[in-house]
């Protein structure tokens, strides 16, 4: 029970983000409100993904938005979400120490010979993701943190699942 209190967060951001682009692009008129105030399209991955952070706050602090009666309790709940500084810090954090994951996986999903590479790149990404979660958490380097802990014991057990010889073998013969 302990590992998924530690994760919760991350599910309930997953949650109300995953809501709240529904809530818009489920609805011509709410859709065609947010596209007034935009012209990227509802949170798609790109690197310039908090440009529609401030296209959805236009949205929902415009006059359209206020006077807008259908599902009045959702798009309330909609708007107090896009206006909290601590949910989009939140946001903000999970972005931060999940990137280094996502730039592993991205790296090595490639038809780049980097097999040799493997060893030293899983060492520095979760290098990165203790570094991430333990600033934001204000601790020392030797300190505990749950939440890392927990992570940590992730990524160690999807390593020694998906580890191989030829991963030891590369590393140990490639050049440097």
């Amino acid at each position: 029970m302990h590992v998924w209190s530690q994760l919760e967060f991350i599910n309930n951001v997953k949650v109300e983000a995953t809501m709240i682009k529904n809530f818009i692009m489920n609805h011509g008129m709410r859709l065609s409100m947010f596209n007034e105030f935009s012209h990227l399209k509802l949170l798609s991955i790109a690197e310039t993904r908090f440009a529609s952070v401030v296209s959805l706050q236009h949205m929902v602090i415009s006059d359209k938005w206020s006077i807008y009666k259908e599902d009045a309790s959702t798009a309330q709940h909609v708007k107090e979400k896009i206006l909290s500084d601590v949910w989009w810090g939140n946001v903000e954090y999970i972005l931060r120490f999940t990137s280094p994951i996502y730039d592993m996986i991205r790296f090595a999903d490639t038809d780049t010979p980097c097999l040799h590479l493997i060893y030293e790149m899983w060492d520095s990404m979760i290098e990165k993701v203790k570094k991430e979660i333990y600033l934001h958490e204000g601790k020392e380097p030797n300190e505990e943190s749950d939440l890392y802990s927990v992570i940590y014991d992730i990524l160690i057990a999807r390593w020694t699942k998906g580890n191989n010889p030829f991963h030891c073998l590369a590393h140990s013969l490639n050049p440097r």
